[in-house]
């Protein structure tokens, strides 16, 4: 009998693996295995080290998803045999020798990037403000406050860095379009979704509709799953 497929989950800035919770609930629900990754978010090197960590404990076909930033990471490194599809979840999907900032280069500022904090480390933060505003803005205060206090702060580079690969090439997609997103301007991740020829599904959500539409993400998923 051949493994089961297994989700592999890439978070994004700001965030850590428990981010997918309510997702891996969905799935786990529906019979499907997950890891989620803990990325440090020090280099794409680095948190694609510990992707290909997971996808190697799989042991078997991997969906990898990816959020935000973890989009630029599951593109590096899909390329993999036993990765059979990606789904990108408001996510960066660049080209081989673009960056995620060469992307957005057409677009104006977003007001969730225009308002963040770098430390003299070159690590990136949201004050709690732009948490709330900007960065899921339909969650309750309550939820938005606790994702300020453990965020996962970025290091400027990751932004900066090109992907040497571009998985989406040759590896099925989809990607989750969220179209209230104020980190990631809604016409960016529409046009970046067209680019790389995904099966497309938009939600009228914050930059997280893993969080706060988790049931539809997961849907999404399984139907990678399932192709």
């Amino acid at each position: 009998m051949s493994a089961a497929t297994t989700v592999v989950f890439v978070h994004g800035a700001f965030a850590d693996g428990s981010a997918w919770d309510g997702v891996i609930a969905a799935l786990q629900a529906r019979g499907i295995n997950s890891i989620s990754v803990q990325n440090p978010l020090t280099s794409l090197a680095d948190d694609a080290a510990h992707a290909r960590r997971a996808i190697a404990r799989a042991k078997g076909p991997v969906v990898l998803v990816g959020h935000s930033w973890g989009g630029a990471v599951i593109t590096e490194i899909g390329h993999q045999e036993n990765v059979k599809a990606l789904v990108y979840v408001a996510a960066f999907a660049p080209a081989v020798g673009q960056s995620p900032n060469d992307t957005l280069k057409p677009y104006p500022a977003s007001p969730g990037l225009s308002h963040v904090a770098v430390d003299g480390e070159g690590f990136i933060t949201l004050p709690p403000d732009g948490m709330a505003k900007n960065f899921a803005q339909d969650l309750p205060a309550a939820r938005t406050d606790v994702m300020a206090a453990t965020q996962g702060p970025v290091h400027v580079g990751c932004f900066r860095t090109k992907v040497t690969a571009a998985a989406w090439e040759h590896k099925p997609s989809w990607y989750v379009v969220a179209g209230q997103d104020r980190m990631l301007p809604p016409a960016f991740l529409r046009a970046t979704a067209e680019r790389i020829g995904a099966r497309t599904v938009e939600i009228e959500a914050s930059h997280v509709p893993h969080l706060s539409h988790p049931e539809t993400v997961a849907a999404v998923i399984a139907e990678a799953v399932a192709a």
